[in-house]
C-alpha cells in the first residue's frame, strides 16, 4: 500500500472527470467517493458551502487505530450539506426476530451516510438531512413509509467493528418511520446484524465507539441509538456478567456533549453495552410523535413509548452531567430510565418539566440501579416510576415539586425502592 490520499469533493466547482486529489481539481459528486477503495489514513473532504442534493455517502472500508479513514470538510464558510432526500437505500436484516415479536427487523432503509462493516472511521463537521417532504402522497404517519437515517452504522460480516468516531455533526429533518424503533431510523443509529457466516467472521459487535458534539433535531424515530443487536437473546437474565459483553455485546461506548431536540421518539439510548459512559448531553422536547395525532397506524407494532436519556440491557452504565427537559407525555415520557439493566448509575443529572416525570426503574430485570446527586425541577405526572423494579436506590437528590404532583407516578408504583437523604422543595 502506498501513501495515504486525500480526496476533495466540491458541488460548487468540482468535476467527476477530475482525479479528485487536490482542492484545485475536486470531484463533483459523492457517487465518485462511493466507488473508491479507501485505505488507512485516507481522507475524504467535502468543500464548505457545498450542498450535495439527492446524494449519499457509503463507506465500506476500514482504517486502522493509528490511521483512521477521515470524512470531513475543507475551505471556509458553512459546513457541507449531504441532503439525501430518500436516496442511499440499503437492506437491513437482523437475521432473527427481535426481543418483541411486534418489532420490525428487516426492510429497506435510506441513509445519508452509511458506515457498513467499516472500522476506524472519523466523520466530522458535516450537515446531514434526509427528508421525505417531497414524496407525493406519503403521509407523515404512514404505517409502512421508508425507514430513514442521518448516519447509520452497521456491523455484520467483519466481527467486531471498532473505532467509529462521530464528531460535530449537525443532523436534522430526517423523516423516518415512527413505528419501527429498531430499524436504522432517526439521527444516528448503530446496529449489529446476524453475519452470513458467523462461524467464520465471529460475532458482530462494537468496541471503541464515540459520538460527541453532535446537534440532532427534528428526526424520527430516535435521536442517537447505539446499538441494538441480533444477539439480544443472550441478555435475558437480570444480572449480567461483563464477560457476556466481551462475547456478544459492546464495550468502550462513549456518548458525550450532544444536543438532541424535538425528535419523534427517544432521545439518546445505549443498548447491550458494558460500562458505557453517557455524559454532558442534553435532550429537549423529545417524544414529539408518541401520541395519537401522529402515531395513528401502528398495526400490531405497539411501542408508543419513549424517554429522553437511558440505557437498555447494559452493565454498569454511567449517566452523568446530562440534562433533559420537556419530554412529552406517553406511556413513559420521563427524563431518565434505568431499563432492564444491571448496575445503572445516574448521578449529577438535571431534569425539568418532563411530562412523564424524572426517572423510571423499569421492570423486574432492572437490578442494582441507583439515582444519586441529581436535581429534578418541576417534573410532572409523578417524580419517580418504580415500575415492577426490585431494588432501586434513590438518595442525595434535590426534588423541586409542584403542588399536586405525587412522588410516585400512579399506576407505575408496583416496584420496590429505597429512598433516603433526599431534599424536597415545594414550588
Amino acid at each position: 500500500m502506498g501513501l495515504s490520499k486525500t480526496y476533495y469533493v466540491s458541488a460548487l466547482k468540482g468535476d467527476d472527470g477530475n482525479e479528485g486529489c487536490s482542492a484545485q481539481a475536486p470531484f463533483r459528486t459523492l457517487g465518485k467517493v462511493n466507488g473508491l477503495k479507501l485505505y488507512p489514513g485516507d481522507r475524504v473532504l467535502l468543500e464548505c458551502g457545498s450542498v450535495f442534493e439527492n446524494q449519499f455517502l457509503r463507506i465500506k472500508d476500514s482504517g486502522s487505530a493509528e490511521n483512521p479513514i477521515e470524512i470531513g470538510c475543507y475551505g471556509e464558510g458553512l459546513p457541507p450539506v449531504v441532503r439525501a432526500n430518500g436516496n442511499g437505500i440499503w437492506y437491513q436484516d437482523y437475521g432473527t426476530a427481535l426481543d418483541a415479536e411486534t418489532h420490525v427487523y428487516k426492510g429497506y432503509v435510506s441513509s445519508a451516510i452509511l458506515l457498513y462493516d467499516a472500522s476506524y472511521v472519523l466523520v466530522h463537521d458535516i450537515e446531514i438531512t434526509n427528508s421525505g417532504e417531497d414524496i407525493p402522497g406519503e403521509d407523515y404517519g404512514a404505517p409502512h413509509k421508508m425507514d430513514r437515517t442521518g448516519v447509520a452504522v452497521v456491523a455484520k460480516n467483519k466481527g467486531t467493528v471498532k473505532g467509529i468516531h462521530l464528531d460535530n455533526l449537525c443532523i436534522h429533518h430526517v423523516q423516518g418511520n415512527v413505528y419501527n424503533k429498531h430499524m436504522n431510523n432517526g439521527g444516528i443509529y448503530m446496529t449489529a446484524l446476524k453475519p452470513d457466516d458467523e462461524e467464520k467472521t465471529q460475532v458482530a459487535r462494537y468496541e471503541q465507539i464515540t459520538v460527541e458534539n453532535c446537534f440532532v433535531y427534528r428526526v424520527s424515530r430516535w435521536g442517537i441509538a447505539v446499538g441494538y443487536t441480533y444477539q439480544h437473546d443472550k441478555f435475558k437474565e437480570a444480572e449480567l456478567s461483563k464477560e457476556l459483553f466481551y462475547r456478544y455485546g459492546h464495550r468502550e461506548i462513549v456518548v458525550r456533549n450532544n444536543y438532541v431536540k424535538e425528535c419523534g421518539g427517544d432521545g439518546i439510548t445505549v443498548m447491550y453495552a458494558s460500562e458505557p459512559v453517557i455524559e454532558h448531553n442534553t435532550a429537549e422536547s423529545v417524544a414529539q410523535e408518541m401520541n395519537d395525532r401522529i402515531y395513528r397506524f401502528p398495526e400490531n407494532r405497539m411501542g408508543k413509548v419513549a424517554a429522553a436519556i437511558w440505557p437498555w440491557k447494559c452493565k454498569d452504565a454511567l449517566l452523568r452531567y446530562n440534562a433533559a427537559a420537556d419530554t412529552r407525555l406517553n406511556q413513559d415520557g420521563m427524563a431518565y430510565d434505568a431499563d432492564s439493566g444491571d448496575g445503572t448509575r445516574y448521578e449529577y443529572n438535571y431534569s425539568r418539566m418532563n411530562e412523564g416525570g424524572c426517572v423510571m426503574f423499569c421492570l423486574e430485570q432492572a437490578v442494582h440501579n441507583s439515582f444519586c446527586h441529581n436535581i429534578s425541577y418541576d417534573d410532572l405526572g409523578g417524580t419517580i416510576s418504580p415500575s415492577g423494579n426490585p431494588d432501586a436506590y434513590i438518595a442525595h437528590n434535590t426534588f423541586y415539586v409542584r403542588r399536586g404532583v405525587p412522588f410516585v407516578r400512579n399506576q407505575m408504583d408496583d416496584g420496590n425502592f429505597v429512598e433516603e437523604d433526599n431534599t424536597f422543595i415545594d414550588l
